[in-house]
């Protein structure tokens, strides 16, 4: 599910270039660099958290799926948005519009994920007594994510997966219609902080941190800082006065001439 969700994302990512106006061969390039970028370093930290299974059963590397985890999926992240915004400014890609572009694929590419984490147990739900509970039974969900097998839990993956693709569809709507280059952007990252919060609430809090006292987990903290993020994005800036902008691009062609 997490392949198909990439293959979609990156296909989605060559229309929403297009509709921003970059170029889709760069485009594909970026994403395709990010996103081998996060893969080899989840894989790596993987390895290195499970390495006393691993030595006793080297063949496992061959076929080590992602496992859905905070740690992973946060430093994994990271290393794909340095390594992709790398790429942008060594090939002259506008962050702003790049970032603009990148929104729906990437909300489509984790509500696929979600999905994947659903059918595999990790990043599972609450006990609950609701009729749509999801019960695991594999013993390797549990070797893997610490999934409770035989217990009713809440499909908070089913329910962050429909977050998600809600965020891609309107993002995509949205697109052709922003004021400014980098807003769609920040409504991704609003979007996004909002479904991972409000999710979290239905998330077994095992391994993934919390702080005051339980009050918020560290997906939760991580919601938070998205959200000062996605408003510092969309934040108004004074452009200059029509003369001051003639001055200086007059100054900037006699610098360019002289």
């Amino acid at each position: 599910m997490s392949a198909l969700g990439v293959l979609l994302g990156l296909f989605l990512a060559q229309r929403t270039a297009r509709i921003v106006g970059l170029n889709t061969g760069k485009m594909w390039n970026l994403c395709v660099v990010g996103l081998f970028s996060a893969l080899i370093v989840q894989r790596l930290l993987l390895v290195l958290l499970n390495w006393s299974d691993l030595h006793r059963h080297p063949q496992w590397m061959l076929a080590l799926s992602m496992i859905d985890h905070p740690l992973l999926t946060g430093v994994g992240a990271l290393a794909g948005v340095g390594m992709a915004a790398f790429y942008a400014l060594r090939n002259r890609l506008p962050l702003a519009a790049t970032g603009d572009a990148l929104a729906a694929p990437l909300a489509l590419g984790l509500a696929f994920e979600q999905l994947g984490a659903l059918f595999a147990g990790s990043g599972y739900g609450t006990d609950t007594t609701v009729r749509w509970a999801i019960t695991y039974t594999n013993v390797l969900a549990a070797r893997w994510s610490g999934t409770p097998l035989g217990v009713p839990l809440q499909p908070v993956q089913a329910y962050a997966a429909l977050a998600f693709l809600t965020l891609s569809i309107s993002l995509l709507l949205w697109l052709p219609e922003r004021r400014r280059q980098g807003d769609v952007a920040g409504l991704w990252l609003l979007g996004a902080a909002v479904a991972i919060f409000f999710t979290e609430l239905w998330r077994d809090t095992e391994g993934r941190g919390t702080l005051f006292g339980g009050a918020l987990d560290g997906p939760q903290v991580v919601a938070i800082l998205l959200v000062l993020a996605g408003a510092f994005v969309l934040l108004e800036r004074k452009r200059p006065k029509p003369e001051i902008q003639n001055k200086q691009q007059s100054e900037g062609n006699e610098a360019e001439h002289g």
